[in-house]
C-alpha cells in the first residue's frame, strides 16, 4: 500500500534572509507561515502560496556569514529549479518585469509546457509553467 504523502515543501539555503523573504513574499506573493524568530531577519522561514510550500534557511549562522556570497556556491544553485504551475504566464511576465526581475518572455518547451524562467536572489532557478494550448480559464 502506498504512503499517504500530503505534499512537498523544499528547503533551500539563502544568503540573506530578508532579501529572500522580500522576493518570495513581496514579488511572488507567498505568505510567511512561520519563522524561527519574529520579522524578516530570521534564520528559517516557511512560506505558502495556493498550496505551494517552500522553506528558506540561512546558509550561514549569523556570526559566521561572510560579507558576500560565495560565487561557487551560488553558481551551483543553478542546478536547482523550483517549478510552479501558473496559468497566465503573460501576466506573470509583466508582473515580474515591473518588479525588476531579469527574465525573457515565456516560451514553449519541446515537451509542450509554456514556461517562464528566471532566478531568485540566490541564483536558484524558478520556472512558472502551464501546458501549452490549454485554456487559462
Amino acid at each position: 500500500m502506498p504512503m499517504d504523502i500530503q505534499g512537498i515543501c523544499p528547503l533551500i539555503q539563502v544568503f540573506d534572509m530578508p532579501t529572500a523573504i522580500r522576493f518570495y513574499r513581496d514579488i511572488l506573493g507567498f505568505t510567511v507561515h512561520a519563522t524561527s524568530e519574529p520579522g524578516d531577519d530570521c534564520s528559517w522561514a516557511w512560506l505558502k502560496l495556493n498550496g505551494a510550500e517552500l522553506m528558506l534557511n540561512t546558509a550561514y549562522e549569523a556570526d559566521q556569514r561572510p560579507a558576500a556570497p560565495d560565487a561557487a556556491r551560488v553558481a551551483a544553485h543553478d542546478d536547482t529549479c523550483l517549478f510552479f504551475g501558473c496559468k497566465d504566464l503573460d501576466a506573470a511576465y509583466q508582473h515580474l518585469r515591473s518588479h525588476g526581475v531579469n527574465l525573457k518572455e515565456p516560451r514553449v518547451a519541446p515537451y509542450g509546457m509554456n514556461q517562464l524562467w528566471f532566478h531568485d536572489p540566490d541564483g536558484y532557478g524558478v520556472c512558472f509553467q502551464w501546458p501549452a494550448g490549454r485554456s487559462t480559464n
